[in-house]
């Protein structure tokens, strides 16, 4: 990456050199099964078990709510699936989410619908995507078995209002599953009201491969993968260990720099954002406004030309940047989520993401960025 500015990190992040330092010993010498009933097995257990209390008080769980997964995806599925099929024995076959959520979340819900007899209401969000309480609380049925929409969405950066959504569930008695992929280490986690929450290493400086949910005890789960009933019989396999103690240096790491970075990186992003509108005109910015989006996401509309385009000619210019989910991979089709927030389906094809990292934009990085956004817009154009 060496001469390239990268602003897509919520694609992914890099690894921090710390969490590497701590995972080390557990791809190398400490190399025993913790399932194993000896004294190699028992260190890498004592290390697995030690992660788990510290993502834990991260999170606002208790440590035995915390299952350790190989990402973000499938902390979702494990969550909406495991949730539903469990909550079928009591004869609630409903699941409540929004047309804006991650693939993970609204696939299973296909998935459910398909081979499992499930309903689903997608509940609308505003043009900033946004749940209103009311809108939640009407799509509520009395065999509701689950809600689930994320913290933060991953394309515009908006923030959901989780206390108050959490409110209205509790009212009715519904479990909420909160994909906190995006928000991990940038908002406060815990003390959401969450019942049950999906992180993923890769967003806060851990490596590709491990994530988290995390579901209260209260909270009946189907598991997905059966075998030797590791994760409390939640979810079977050889737990990945060094990955879970590098998710808990991250996730402490990223959560004790959270304010200071929320405040530095969203001032540096409001200025990248007020230079592309002063460089392109017909620049729109999607999603919500400061204060009520991620402190480093800034997606725009570029009406008339090509977002792949635009994407071409800013790494030519040294810019890393995307048109949307890393997760939806080679479709051609318009995002999913700006629809939703009801962009005509030919400027959703013009969009473009930008999402900074916690290192920020220092100096007078933001200004120059935004310059070079107006110099590829306007090379496409002509």
């Amino acid at each position: 990456m060496s001469g390239l500015r990268y602003l897509d990190h919520a694609a992914t992040s890099p690894v921090r050199p710390e969490v590497l330092e701590a995972m080390v010993p557990y791809l190398t010498r400490v190399f025993g099964n913790p399932s194993s009933h000896h004294t190699a097995g028992e260190a890498a257990a004592d290390a697995l078990a030690d992660a788990r209390v510290r993502v834990a008080q991260v999170l606002g769980m208790r440590p035995g709510d915390v299952v350790f997964t190989a990402g973000g995806t499938e902390a979702n599925n494990l969550a909406v699936k495991g949730i539903v099929l469990a909550a079928r024995a009591q004869g609630r076959r409903h699941l409540v989410t929004t047309p804006i959520e991650h693939e993970s979340i609204l696939e299973s819900a296909d998935y459910l619908r398909r081979f499992h007899d499930v309903e689903t209401t997608l509940v609308p969000v505003d043009d900033t995507g946004r749940i209103a309480p009311t809108d939640l609380r009407d799509a509520l049925r009395p065999d509701t078995a689950l809600i689930s929409f994320g913290h933060a969405n991953n394309e515009v950066g908006t923030i959901q209002e989780v206390p108050a959504l959490a409110a209205v569930a509790a009212v009715a008695g519904v479990p909420v599953h909160v994909d906190a992929v995006q928000s991990a280490g940038w908002l406060p986690i815990a003390g959401l009201g969450a019942d049950a929450i999906s992180i993923a290493g890769h967003k806060v400086g851990a490596p590709k491969g491990i994530g988290v949910l995390a579901v209260r005890g209260r909270v009946p789960l189907e598991p997905l993968l059966h075998g030797g009933g590791q994760e409390r019989g939640r979810r079977s396999g050889t737990e990945n260990v060094a990955g879970a103690v590098g998710m808990a240096m991250a996730l402490e790491i990223a959560d004790a720099e959270r304010e200071e970075a929320r405040s530095r990186v969203g001032a540096e992003t409001a200025r990248f954002i007020a230079g592309v509108r002063e460089s392109v005109p017909s620049a729109r910015l999607t999603g919500a406004p400061a204060g009520d989006r991620l402190p480093g996401a800034a997606s725009f509309t570029f009406a008339g030309v090509s977002g792949e385009a635009v994407l071409l000619e800013l790494e030519r210019r040294g810019v890393v940047s995307s048109s949307g989910s890393a997760c939806a991979a080679g479709s051609d089709d318009p995002s999913h989520v700006l629809l939703a927030l009801g962009i005509a389906p030919e400027d959703a094809l013009t969009s473009v993401r930008f999402t900074v990292g916690r290192e920020g934009l220092p100096g007078d990085a933001p200004e120059r960025l935004a310059a070079l956004v107006g110099e590829a817009v306007a090379a496409v154009a002509s």
